[in-house]
């Protein structure tokens, strides 16, 4: 009997004395892991979903990776002190997508609210329905890819106008020598789509619908960040580091975000 009870209370120690040991361990690292603060660019990861989601974007086709690159390109364009640090509107173009989508998409970054998603045409040179082919040379009708500055209004042959100013050194920075900028089409709206399954092409201008280019105009103007992308394997910016936009946004050394400020 008292074997038996000796026994007994030998398996009990040794099992608590392994439960004690072991808890600990996975709850002390549990707690950790719980606790381990997110990183900058985690949070400005966060921060482009969180915007992504709630002005509903995924809906409209814009693809996340290209607002993200646009995203990052604003910040950084901040950071250096390029753009007004209350500027809030952000213009996403992306030529990877056909001609007959609204490939256009303004976007209040503050507000977390789309302005408006619309039609936009590409240079002839670049291509048909799809824009495939890049430019930043004079007379070659194409469009140019990167990061601008849809600057001030003016009236030209198209009318009522806006000029755009290239920042990607060799891929759009010669656009005012150019004279690419934004403007009211007739080629561009849903009867051209009907009429030869594409909107009509411009020589170089990212051209809008006449029914809401005064409203594009108006939104962008005073030198907000326009961003185009496209299939070139090519382009490059220094606008696109991501380590500066998410430093920008969640400074580590001061602490705090900067997001109400944008």
């Amino acid at each position: 009997m008292r074997k038996h009870f000796w026994w007994i209370t030998c398996v009990t120690l040794l099992l608590s004395i392994t439960i004690i040991s072991w808890k600990p361990v996975n709850a002390s690292k549990a707690t950790a892991t719980a606790h381990a603060p997110a990183s900058a660019k985690e949070l400005f990861e966060q921060y482009v979903d969180e915007v992504y989601q709630a002005a509903n974007l995924q809906a409209t086709g814009l693809d996340e990776v290209v607002f993200r690159k646009a995203v990052t390109g604003f910040m950084n364009l901040k950071s250096t002190q390029k753009i007004s640090p209350f500027s809030s509107v952000l213009t996403v173009v992306d030529f990877n997508k056909p001609s007959r989508d609204k490939r256009m998409w303004i976007i209040d970054l503050v507000e977390k609210h789309l302005l408006i998603n619309t039609w936009v045409a590409h240079g002839q040179g670049s291509g048909d329905d799809v824009a495939n082919s890049f430019s930043n040379t004079d007379e070659s009708h194409q469009s140019s890819l990167g990061f601008y500055l849809a600057d001030d209004i003016y009236v030209g042959k198209h009318g009522r106008s806006l000029h755009l100013d290239g920042l990607d050194a060799g891929f759009n920075d010669a656009a005012r020598a150019r004279e690419i900028v934004v403007h009211a089409a007739p080629y561009v709206g849903q009867s051209t789509i009907n009429q030869l399954g594409r909107l009509g092409r411009s020589w170089g201008c990212p051209a809008v619908s006449p029914e809401v280019s005064n409203e594009v105009i108006d939104d962008i103007k005073g030198k907000t960040v326009f961003f185009i992308n496209g299939n070139d394997s090519n382009y490059n910016s220094k606008y696109l580091n991501e380590d500066l936009s998410a430093d920008y946004v969640f400074p580590t050394e001061n602490g705090g975000s900067k997001i109400a400020k944008l």
